[in-house]
């Protein structure tokens, strides 16, 4: 055992258990180490060394008398390992991180099966054609149009035969009263339902009032969403 402090911090652990350095009781490996310190080890710093180091002490008077080999030097005794690290660095690494954390997953690198990718694309394709086939309800509006005759002498029923013949995409027709304004004069108040997108009110009103020989104009009495 040699007076540096790094011997001392290599033996310190030693002392943890056992009070020698061989066999069950004080012997010359212990008198060889303890002639190698010039000074008893720090209480604070190796206190097992410390209190081996103080038990030898006690047996000096029967140095030449214990058991052993007095001629062999004081470096063959000692822990045949240790797992004190002289230099942090020079400490060898968890196993490279436990292999670099083990690769549980497989590697991104690894090349899919074609078969399974042909697969999942095949899926997929199937999911967006099935979603697209899926479309919303149309959104619908039910309207009531005023349409107004020029006086009490435009015949009503043609008026009413030559709306109808409007047709548009979108565009069912409901049904009509003539509804009085005075004077003798009645309106057609008709009811119908629209495809919002497909419709536009503005363009049925117009085609309506290209009747000129009956209608006056046309307006909108009532619309709601459907």
């Amino acid at each position: 055992m040699t007076t540096t402090n790094s011997a001392l911090r290599t033996s310190d652990p030693c002392h943890e258990q056992i009070s020698k350095i061989e066999l069950y009781g004080p012997s010359q490996a212990d008198v060889a180490s303890f002639k190698q310190l010039k000074e008893a080890p720090s209480a604070a710093k190796y206190p097992h060394a410390y209190r081996w180091y103080k038990h030898m002490s006690s047996h000096q008077s029967e140095f030449s008398s214990l058991p052993g080999d007095p001629s062999k030097a004081y470096t063959t005794y000692g822990p045949e390992a240790t797992s004190v690290t002289m230099n942090p660095k020079d400490a060898p690494k968890e196993a490279e991180e436990e292999e670099e954390d083990e690769d549980l997953f497989g590697s991104d690198d690894e090349e899919e099966d074609p078969e399974v990718v042909k697969q999942r694309e095949a899926n997929l394709a199937a999911y967006k054609e099935k979603k697209a086939g899926k479309s919303k309800p149309a959104a619908k509006s039910i309207v009531t149009l005023d349409v107004k005759p020029w006086d009490d002498e435009t015949d009503m029923k043609e008026l009413e035969a030559n709306m109808r013949t409007i047709e548009m995409d979108g565009l069912t027709w409901g049904g009509s009263t003539l509804v009085p304004v005075g004077f003798g004069i009645k309106k057609l108040q008709v009811t119908l339902v629209v495809e919002d997108e497909k419709v536009s009110i503005d363009d049925l009103q117009a085609k309506i009032e290209e009747d000129e020989d009956h209608v006056q104009s046309t307006d909108v009495a009532a619309m709601q969403k459907l």
